[in-house]
């Protein structure tokens, strides 16, 4: 059996699964993300790998037989610097972080962003490893001369795990990465002031690289020494193996604390003149890519309303029932991120609306408005991206049987949710399984789910519902440009 181990940016998940797909164990930990001054958002390596040991150890407890395999994805993007031994030098910086804010609305005016983009087919946001990188080589340069990697968190555990420095070539993808050639661009890299600090990005590693795990690691698990163990993708795109996505033109939305929403692509094909956001996310398969848009809405938008209006975050799918399709009148923008929006479009000044507001509206018709926004911007990404196929779903937010009945009426397609929460171990299993030669029945691995039917009704009205959203952010977008 396989061990998957989903490195999620609040939560670690492991699920162990057998040859034919099934999970039979699995077991979740928390983790703590620092809010600071600033804008900033931190987390300690230390604990991650803590979660990381609980999870394993717990589920290799209960199962049967021995585990074969250990598979590693988790949280994209932000900045994880280390020394040679894999220790950091300051504490990591998550995706979520805004310190860069400032430097990215530079970079959107003066034409950087725009020339890394027609390079890579990726944008640049405030979480994004260029981003972070150029702020801290003028703020914090000693950061970066201590450092040996500026890696992501899925290489950082498995370098502390294996002693080897491994990143997949997914997380290699923004914002540097060639897609073409699966190099490092040099222009992208001189472009955003870093030239000189190529020697701390890592190479990507070849297709199908197997780690093993080194004594230390097999210590800290509980596992034998010398297991196999393969680092990546990285969550987004394990997300859409584990949904089921394999035909260029399917997608995957998963609806989690924030919204990803992907479309598989044959090549590495992109306009170069388009809007300068979104990811270019190469694959282990040397001929298919992700055209990702990775929103910072969802999930997190929420909890936040919950709280603020004393609900809980349990009554919520009663609460959209009660209040129905429209919300009562009221309508949202739904950017609450710190650090603003960055796909469809990079925007660190978006924040949130809620307009049409009137004495005779409930709190059930705010939380319902909110969700709508959601599965709106949803649409914006996923036809920015290119859906032309099936459509898989997945995350915290598709729980909800009623917010799953809105994401499908406003994208007026059968939505499949697969029936294991584990997606995005799944993903890494299969890719793991298939680095070991093992080969992968897809008909049994992805063979339980539930499919969400649209609405003829529902998908009338949430038309003409879309087409004022975007009405209302093209608005919007001028006076946060002003």
């Amino acid at each position: 059996m396989i061990i998957g181990v989903d490195i999620g940016t609040s939560l670690t998940k492991a699920v162990a699964f057998d040859r034919g797909g099934a999970s039979v164990a699995q077991a979740g930990a928390a983790s703590t993300l620092h809010h600071l001054p600033g804008g900033r958002t931190e987390q300690d390596l230390e604990e991650v790998l803590e979660t990381v040991a609980r999870v394993v150890r717990e589920v290799a407890a209960g199962l049967d037989g021995p585990v074969t395999a250990l598979a590693l994805t988790g949280q994209g993007d932000g900045l994880w610097l280390r020394d040679e031994r894999g220790r950091v030098v300051r504490p990591a910086v998550s995706w979520l972080d805004g310190r860069a804010s400032g430097l990215v609305d530079k970079w959107m005016r003066d034409g950087t962003a725009r020339r890394v983009f027609a390079r890579t087919g990726s944008g640049v946001f405030p979480g994004c490893a260029a981003a972070l990188l150029s702020h801290l080589d003028a703020e914090e340069p000693e950061s970066l001369e201590t450092a040996a990697v500026a890696g992501y968190c899925v290489d950082a555990v498995a370098q502390r795990l294996t002693g080897t420095v491994a990143v997949d070539v997914s997380d290699a993808s923004l914002p540097f990465l060639d897609p073409r050639t699966r190099r490092y661009d040099t222009e992208a890299l001189e472009a955003c002031g870093l030239g000189h600090r190529r020697g701390l990005l890592a190479d990507p590693t070849p297709p199908g690289t197997v780690l093993r795990l080194d004594a230390a690691g097999a210590e800290l698990l509980g596992l034998p020494e010398g297991l196999p163990v393969t680092a990546g993708p990285f969550d987004m795109p394990a997300c859409a193996m584990g949904a089921g996505v394999r035909e260029p033109g399917d997608g995957v939305l998963i609806a989690g604390t924030t919204l990803a929403c992907q479309v598989l692509q044959h090549g590495p094909g992109f306009d170069p003149d388009g809007e300068p956001a979104g990811m270019l996310l190469a694959l282990p398969e040397a001929d298919r890519y992700l055209r990702a848009m990775a929103a910072m809405v969802g999930t997190a938008g929420l909890d936040w309303a919950c709280e603020l209006m004393g609900v809980r975050v349990e009554d919520a799918d009663a609460m959209l029932a009660e209040s129905g399709r429209g919300a009562g009148g009221v309508r949202a923008l739904p950017f609450l991120a710190e650090s603003g929006e960055r796909a469809p479009f990079v925007d660190a000044g978006a924040r949130a609306r809620f307009t049409g507001l009137s004495l005779q509206n409930t709190r059930a018709d705010v939380i319902r408005a909110l969700c709508e926004s959601v599965a709106f911007a949803a649409r914006h990404c996923l036809e920015t991206a290119g859906l032309d196929g099936n459509l898989y779903a997945c995350g915290g937010g598709v729980r909800s049987p009623e917010w799953t009945r809105i994401f499908a009426d406003v994208l007026g397609r059968p939505v499949t949710i697969p029936d294991d929460p584990g997606v995005g171990a799944r993903g890494a299993v299969i890719a793991c399984a298939r680095a070991l030669g093992e080969p992968v029945d897809e008909e049994r691995w992805w063979s339980a789910s539930r499919t969400v039917e649209p609405t003829a009704e529902g998908t009338e009205f949430y038309q003409n519902a879309y087409t004022e959203y975007r009405s209302s952010l093209d608005l919007a977008r001028t006076t946060w440009a002003a």
